[in-house]
């Protein structure tokens, strides 16, 4: 594909990385020729770089797979999924997954994305439902600011949560960034 062609989450492979079209603009100055301006994200290691292109200058389109998988469990720092249609199984250490995985519970479905059969990242769903398995009870007072407090929920992280979140109650969360929604 030419630079002319790039959109916003197109994947492309330069200088031997895979990238990621975060950003792109078409510039045409008053004087000289016409250019790309972009901004890429590596999938690999997460850094960000921004790169100019000629409209005519040719990249390479990544083929990104993204299979469902179910989370089975974790043993030291290697994360266990299975394929729920082939049955098959792979493993993967801490280092591949992150923090992808705090708010999954065993047995979730998640999205395993690879390039050429290597694993780069995991996705969560994008909203779970978790228990409150600690939180202080909340203090009456202030509340016109919105106040939050700190819950622990069933998969050890951390969410701020409303006042009048208790123990034991069913949350929604919203994994992208990690806040809570709503109670269930």
């Amino acid at each position: 594909m030419t630079a002319g062609e790039f959109r916003n989450g197109m994947t492309i492979e330069l200088e031997g990385n895979v990238y990621q079209i975060v950003e792109f603009q078409h510039v045409k100055p008053g004087k000289g020729a016409a250019f790309v301006r972009t901004k890429l994200k590596n999938i690999k290691n997460g850094g960000v770089v921004e790169k100019t292109f000629r409209p005519t200058e040719k990249c390479e389109a990544a083929r990104i797979d993204r299979a469902d998988m179910q989370y089975l469990y974790s043993d030291g720092d290697l994360f266990h999924f299975m394929d729920v249609e082939t049955y098959e199984q792979i493993a993967l250490n801490a280092s591949d997954i992150g923090d992808a995985l705090k708010f999954v519970k065993e047995n979730d479905m998640v999205k395993v994305c690879s390039h050429n059969g290597a694993v780069f990242a995991v996705e969560p769903p994008l909203f779970v439902e978790l228990v409150v398995t600690e939180t202080e009870p909340g203090v009456k007072g202030d509340t016109a600011t919105g106040a939050t407090k700190p819950a622990t929920v069933e998969t050890g992280a951390t969410v701020l949560v409303p006042l009048f979140v208790n123990q034991d109650d069913k949350i929604k969360i919203d994994t992208r960034t990690g806040e809570y929604l709503s109670r269930v």
